[in-house]
């Protein structure tokens, strides 16, 4: 073992880095288990995503899935959706706190929904409804990520509003209007195959807090 002078001039022993390797070596797997099951579920649906393919797609070892994640499969899930739900939150609270103005805040939310089915050629909905909505209400865990992520979209983009002239009750009803209508047109949107009714809800919700303010 290679050893340095210690402040008194003797010898010490230096710690071998083989264990924040192998940490660091831990920390990804169980990353790429996570991101990988969330896109799995976002795209194919919690039922019709085996654990084997995760952790083949994630290059992850055979195994690891009831290492990381003793209770199973829907641990995972609950992972893979607070998860999605952090990144969207991040998101959306970079959008709120650039935004000039509301249009910025209400068009910024939906380019950025937009821009995730685009990426997506169309075939992966919301990064959390796909898993919410197979396993809520019977997963406990699942429902409280999911309610979890819901919760913090919503006060992220209430913040906005109130931002820019609305009232705390009047803005959290405003970004749970905003969310649910978003969340209708990912739908549409992926039966259309276009971003269109996105649009359309960024065109429509703009008109009505413009006619909000001129009061």
């Amino acid at each position: 073992m290679v050893r340095k002078s210690g402040a008194d001039g003797s010898a010490r022993p230096v710690k071998p880095v083989s264990g924040v390797a192998e940490r660091a070596k831990t920390s990804r797997h169980k990353d790429s288990l996570v991101r990988t099951a969330m896109r799995l579920f976002r795209r194919q649906g919690y039922a019709a995503t085996g654990v084997q393919q995760i952790v083949t797609e994630s290059a992850a070892p055979k195994g690891s899935v009831y290492y990381y994640f003793p209770e199973g499969k829907e641990a995972l899930a609950a992972a893979a959706v607070m998860l999605a739900g952090e990144m969207v939150a991040r998101e959306l609270r970079e959008i709120v706190e650039s935004a000039d103005n509301l249009d910025d805040v209400v068009n910024g939310y939906c380019q950025l929904m937009a821009g995730w089915m685009e990426e997506g050629g169309f075939a992966s909905g919301c990064p959390i409804a796909t898993t919410v909505l197979e396993c809520a209400p019977h997963s406990d865990t699942v429902t409280q990520a999911g309610a979890a992520a819901f919760d913090q979209w919503t006060q992220t983009l209430a913040d906005g509003f109130i931002r820019h002239g609305y009232r705390g009750v009047e803005a959290l009803g405003l970004a749970q209007m905003l969310i649910s209508a978003v969340e209708g047109a990912l739908i549409v949107c992926r039966v259309a195959q276009n971003s269109q009714p996105l649009d359309n809800i960024a065109m429509r919700f703009t008109a009505l807090t413009k006619k909000h303010e001129s009061r």
